[in-house]
């Protein structure tokens, strides 16, 4: 499995010698930037390159430290493009041919980052970190030879860097050179004893050698001080513990990884096993079941939970998941055995005698067939292996990247790590309030409302937002009840206007009195019928009126239980708007979530593209197009679009790159 880079680019030193652009100081927004980016605040240090490439797209540097913190927050594609873009404009930028590799490397093209680190190294020969990057490239070509004249090299000019050793010897085990890759572990921790990868390799090797899961256990224990918050290692660790009999430190270690991890499905499964083994079926099966919330396709964990509601005497339900387990590997010899008890138990004895002879022939095929030592795919699964897999603790690869813990845990530091709920960037509103944050603190701009902001016949000022605040204090919600009130008081005494009936319905969905709203606006719209503020200001409203799905991983997905009815009057709305105002990039933004919602994906991915054509800066289009792109299946375009979202300062887009990357 590939070891992924951790590498944090050294900043240059170096000063520039930049002329003041008319509107911006370019050396002063460059040199933020830095400091920012210096401190880890990712995503904001974008935002400042953004400012110095509008202003000066001639400079190399802008793109380099762009991809630098691209490269921080896994944007691989995006910091590749802006490296690229660096090295056009300058292609003695040393960093930049490291940036282009790292990222190169982390996209699995070990070839061509091979090729970058050539060039960097032609500026720099005796770099120590492209070096160290090359030979981890040169490994995982399997170009053995060049890979450890590469280390060898290295751990000559840098005889006390750690990570070397560790590199060597991963090269060392590739080569089933255990004793050379242990000679190198002991070297680094003599040199270093905090590396935690040390620990893990040091404890595989315990394990796949010489069985010996004590000493694989104090090594697990040594990462755990380390690395404390890593649920990964407590599931490993776990694994350890139950080899060595000891089933309450393992059931504690799956505990704690679940608190950890509240939807590890590693840990759930393990500790079903664990429950199954010590009898606590009820526990059991509330772990299986909510695996299969997780992920209905995961069939060892339907296995299981078959044989726990067997256990149980639930036999329709028992039957019920090996039936699918059955669909998904029909020569699976057990799960006919399985289904044979089950059906007999039932009553159902013709049927169940049918399964055991299928289940009896099947073995005798296995039996007779030719032993293969060729690893197999869960598809190609042979009724033996394909019992013990079912019944198997599961390990994972503990050898990754470890999160970091900021302040600020909105937008510094390594966003894409965090655990967010994934779903489309929601409608552009009108609203009194705006929440203006670090990396937004502009609303987007309709002409129309800056119009009626201007007649200054409103109380309050329309903004637009996509997260308009939740009033919390007393005496806001008070002041919109009391223009209400105003606003009763003055259409029953003065000729009725459309200003009054759309700044009374922007108090009632403020105070979220839908229905009144709603209402308002249709005397708005008699009014005044062709102010498409009004238009957009009801399908907001209409959108808010509708009941809220029940199910809510389908409402994540996009694809409500029930499609309220009024979501083709909101689309109407939004029709209007665009009729009267065919230039509104919010309204063409908000017709594609609504489009989304329809389940219309290609529509919905044309209205984005409106939207994007009227404000390139719109990073929510980019988001929601790059997301709708995923779900019908065109990856290359939608982190594309994720990554511009990111740069247009979208954090979620980082979190959605990382785990698209992983599949």
């Amino acid at each position: 499995m590939r070891s992924k880079i951790i590498y944090l680019l050294a900043l240059l030193t170096s000063a520039f010698a930049f002329q003041a652009y008319p509107q911006i100081n370019t050396e002063q927004v460059m040199r933020v930037g830095q400091n920012v980016l210096y401190f880890e605040d990712y995503v904001l240090s974008i935002q400042y390159f953004n400012q110095a490439i509008q202003s000066k797209p001639y400079l190399a540097q802008p793109y380099l430290y762009r991809a630098i913190a691209k490269v921080n927050l896994d944007d691989y594609r995006g910091a590749e493009a802006d490296a690229t873009k660096a090295l056009e404009l300058n292609p003695f930028l040393t960093d930049a041919w490291e940036v282009r590799g790292v990222a190169r490397q982390n996209l699995g093209r070990d070839i061509e980052a091979i090729n970058d680190y050539k060039e960097a190294l032609k500026l720099l020969p005796r770099n120590r970190q492209i070096m160290f990057n090359m030979a981890l490239a040169l490994s995982d070509t399997k170009r053995y030879e060049e890979a450890d004249s590469t280390f060898r090299d290295l751990l000559t000019y840098y005889p006390g860097f750690a990570n070397g050793y560790m590199g060597r010897a991963r090269l060392n085990l590739a080569l089933a050179d255990t004793v050379a890759a242990s000679a190198d572990i002991e070297k680094a921790l003599s040199i270093d004893q905090n590396l935690l990868n040390a620990y893990l390799m040091r404890a595989s090797i315990a394990i796949d050698q010489k069985r010996d899961y004590d000493q694989a256990l104090s090594d697990m224990n040594r990462a755990v001080k380390l690395e404390p918050r890593l649920a990964g290692l407590y599931i490993n660790r776990a694994y350890l513990r139950y080899m060595l009999d000891d089933y309450f430190g393992a059931m504690a270690d799956y505990d704690y990884a679940l608190e950890l991890e509240p939807l590890n499905t590693t840990a759930l499964f393990n500790r079903s096993l664990l429950l199954m083994e010590v009898g606590d079926n009820d526990r059991a099966l509330t772990d299986l079941s909510r695996i299969l919330r997780l992920d209905p396709t995961e069939y060892r964990a339907r296995y299981n939970r078959a044989v726990v509601n067997g256990l149980k005497h639930n036999f329709a339900d028992a039957i019920a998941d090996i039936d699918m387990v059955i669909d998904q590997f029909p020569d699976f010899s057990s799960a006919y055995y399985m289904r044979s008890e089950f059906l007999r138990e039932s009553g159902k004895l013709a049927q169940a005698k049918a399964d055991y002879d299928k289940g009896l022939a099947l073995a005798k095929s296995a039996v007779n067939s030719e032993a293969s030592e060729v690893e197999v795919t869960p598809e190609e699964l042979k009724p033996e292996e394909a019992s013990r897999r079912f019944n198997t603790l599961l390990t994972i690869d503990t050898e990754t990247p470890l999160s970091e813990e900021y302040n600020n845990s909105a937008i510094h530091g390594r966003v894409q790590d965090r655990n967010l709920t994934i779903e489309i960037e929601p409608l552009m509103e009108l609203s009194y309030y705006s929440s203006p944050t670090e990396l937004k603190p502009n609303t987007y701009y309709i002409k129309e409302v800056d119009d009626i902001n201007a007649t200054r016949m409103l109380r309050f000022v329309i903004v637009v937002t996509s997260n308009p605040p939740q009033l919390n204090d007393e005496d806001l919600i008070q002041r919109h009840f009391s223009s209400i009130e105003y606003y009763n008081s003055y259409l029953a005494t003065h000729t009725p206007r459309a200003i009054d009936y759309l700044g009374r319905a922007l108090d009632f969905i403020t105070v979220k009195n839908y229905d009144a709203a709603i209402a308002d606006l249709d005397r708005a719209a008699e009014v005044t019928p062709d102010q498409p503020v009004v238009y957009l200001l009801r399908a907001q409203a209409r959108y808010h009126q509708r009941p809220e799905p029940t199910n809510s991983d389908n409402r994540m997905l996009g694809m409500p239980d029930a499609m309220p009815s009024n979501l083709a009057l909101v689309l109407r709305d939004l029709d209007k708007a665009l009729e009267l105002s065919p230039r509104s990039a919010v309204a063409w933004f908000d017709k594609g979530n609504i489009l989304f919602e329809l389940g219309d994906f290609t529509s919905a991915i044309a209205a984005y593209n409106q939207a994007i054509a009227l404000e390139p800066e719109m990073g929510e289009a980019f988001y929601n197009r790059g997301y709708v792109h995923l779900k019908l299946g065109n990856q290359r375009a939608g982190i594309a679009d994720l990554s511009k979202a990111g740069e247009l300062g979208i954090v979620s887009a980082y979190n959605l790159i990382k785990r698209i990357s992983k599949n």
